[in-house]
């Protein structure tokens, strides 16, 4: 059956997400919920439409008024469910392939939901699947179209100001960024070259993307681009690529975003929130720089969390998801570009040479081990618990490894830092070894 993960429910589309399970999450949603007003839209996988439809029909039975905002980023759906005092629901599978697609909700203000507040829609969804609750068409009832103007101009907002002349190339991963980055650039007088702009149901995150920046760091060489920026297949997150083709990722982005507010006394109780992911270089940077450093589990629901209760500002996590509570309710990639951008002009630096000022990394290596034959995440980790700490031993305490269950794929993640980029690949792969006899594939 399904259930959340990381970040919302994700599997094989119309498989494992069918328009009926969708449905039935829809429905426990408008049950848990309890909004009267919801916002519902979608990015370019090819199922993703007809899912939304089915998200809608949900709703509709449930006598909710539905918001209809069609494909655009998830963060602007947050937006939109904001300003409107509505909850959200997300079709979108983020990083994941085409084929692959899922369902994330927002509470009303488009707010992340409550680990509480996700059990109980799981528990109603798992009673509606008993119940045999069969499917209802959908109407069309209600249907409104939201105007992305209004998204694009609190991002152009957002920032005091960029250099107009900068050249950037920007990879929308053929996603849900595709219409509306090319719009607020344009507002900010930025002219960017465009790669991977062009979705068509199927290529959403195909070798492109924040989680495939390869083509990105090409592009940036061949067209001598001072930086390149890489969004995820629902906006939500971004990697960046310097002028030398070498990647920045979220950990030097946030060590970037809260020297300059700290500097400009704009860090919100001098605190930033990162996940375990984090890597050791970041840490060290903040501590230099008087920082205090609130860590959570992997997810930016639980980054979302911490900086509610630690009343900070600045958050995220390696992979790209930025949060500014300042200007956003949730993990916004094109506010982070912006945000990028205007810490640049205000620096006066190339975003090279700001990377390698602000933190120092630690060489990391990350391996994802798929899952065979049904077996559960946790019992291997269990059943491997001593081999991996007799291997973690090796490091001398020089460096540090994390062994965790993928919130959104069927994978065992295995993170090793160390002293050298050589030694973080072998103890990985031998971590990697000891849970899966195949040998393992270099992860993202």
């Amino acid at each position: 059956m399904l259930r959340f993960g990381t970040d919302g429910v994700r599997g094989v589309a119309l498989r494992d997400i069918t328009t009926h399970a969708v449905q039935l999450y829809a429905r426990a949603a408008a049950r848990e919920l309890r909004c009267s007003l919801i916002v519902l839209g979608f990015d370019t996988r090819e199922s993703s439409e007809q899912l939304a439809r089915a998200v809608e029909a949900g709703f509709i039975a449930e006598g909710v008024e539905v918001l209809w905002a069609g494909m655009c980023p998830t963060p602007t759906i947050a937006f939109f469910a904001e300003h409107c005092q509505a909850g959200a629901a997300v079709i979108t599978a983020s990083h994941n392939p085409y084929s692959d697609n899922g369902l994330k909700f927002f509470g009303e203000g488009g707010i992340k939901l409550s680990d509480e507040q996700e059990s109980r829609i799981q528990k109603t969804y798992e009673l509606l699947v008993q119940s045999e609750t069969a499917e209802v068409a959908n109407s069309g009832v209600g249907e409104v179209a939201l105007d992305l103007d209004a998204y694009c101009a609190h991002i152009s907002a957002s920032v005091v100001g960029v250099d107009t002349k900068i050249k950037v190339v920007i990879d929308c991963a053929n996603g849900a960024m595709s219409e509306v980055a090319p719009q607020v650039f344009k507002k900010l007088g930025v002219t960017p070259s465009f790669i991977h702009c062009t979705p068509n149901g199927k290529n959403i995150n195909e070798s492109c993307g924040a989680a495939h920046p390869e083509s990105l760091v090409k592009e940036v060489i061949r067209s001598k681009a001072d930086l390149g920026i890489a969004f995820d297949g629902d906006g939500d997150r971004i990697i960046a690529v310097d002028g030398n083709g070498e990647v920045v990722n979220g950990d030097q982005l946030i060590a970037l975003f809260a020297l300059q507010l700290k500097a400009r006394n704009s860090l919100a109780n001098n605190t930033v929130a990162v996940t375990v992911m984090t890597n050791m270089g970041f840490h060290i940077a903040m501590q230099n720089a008087g920082i205090n450093v609130v860590t959570t589990p992997v997810g930016d629901r639980s980054i979302l969390l911490a900086l509610h209760e630690a009343k900070a500002c600045l958050g995220g996590e390696q992979s790209g998801h930025i949060i500014f509570t300042q200007h956003a309710t949730t993990g916004d990639g094109l506010l982070a570009a912006v945000q990028l951008l205007s810490v640049l002009h205000s620096r006066q630096q190339s975003l090279h040479e700001a990377s390698q000022e602000v933190m120092t990394s630690l060489p990391q290596v990350l391996i994802n081990v798929s899952i065979q034959g049904g077996a559960q995440p946790q019992d291997l980790l269990t059943k491997h618990h001593a081999a991996i700490s007799e291997v973690e031993k090796l490091l001398g305490g020089k460096g540090r490894v994390l062994v965790r269950p993928s919130g959104t794929e069927p994978l065992i993640r295995v993170m090793v830092e160390a002293e050298t980029s050589a030694e973080a690949k072998k103890y990985a792969e031998q971590i990697a070894q000891i849970l899966s006899p195949s040998a393992p594939a270099q992860g993202r």
